[in-house]
């Protein structure tokens, strides 16, 4: 029963109690970002892709199953930031991605 206890949250923004995971989703701009299978992304997640991308100005491609680390959401609802190695800046799509 502790579990149900601890489901729950209280958002002083609405003056709700709201499901933990829902609230965790929500970024501070209200925006929630969804995976290309429809899971919600919240900044630090680990995502694989789930296609080939070709990164412009690198001249590098990103194979499909390449695991991206601590991801950052931007505040649009499809953009994540993200970091791999020798790539500065990569913004990928969240429809390229899955929640690992």
């Amino acid at each position: 029963m502790a579990d149900d206890e601890d489901s729950y949250i209280y958002d002083e923004a609405t003056g709700e109690w709201v499901v933990a995971s829902d609230a965790e989703a929500a970024s501070d701009t209200g925006v929630v970002v969804r995976d290309a299978v429809g899971n919600v992304l919240v900044d630090g997640d680990q995502v694989t892709l789930i296609k080939d991308l070709t990164v412009k100005g690198a001249g590098q491609t990103l194979k499909r199953g390449t695991l991206i680390k601590s991801i950052r959401l931007t505040g649009d609802a499809q953009e994540i930031d993200c970091r791999y190695d020798g790539i500065k800046g990569l913004v990928l799509r969240a429809e390229f991605v899955k929640k690992r």
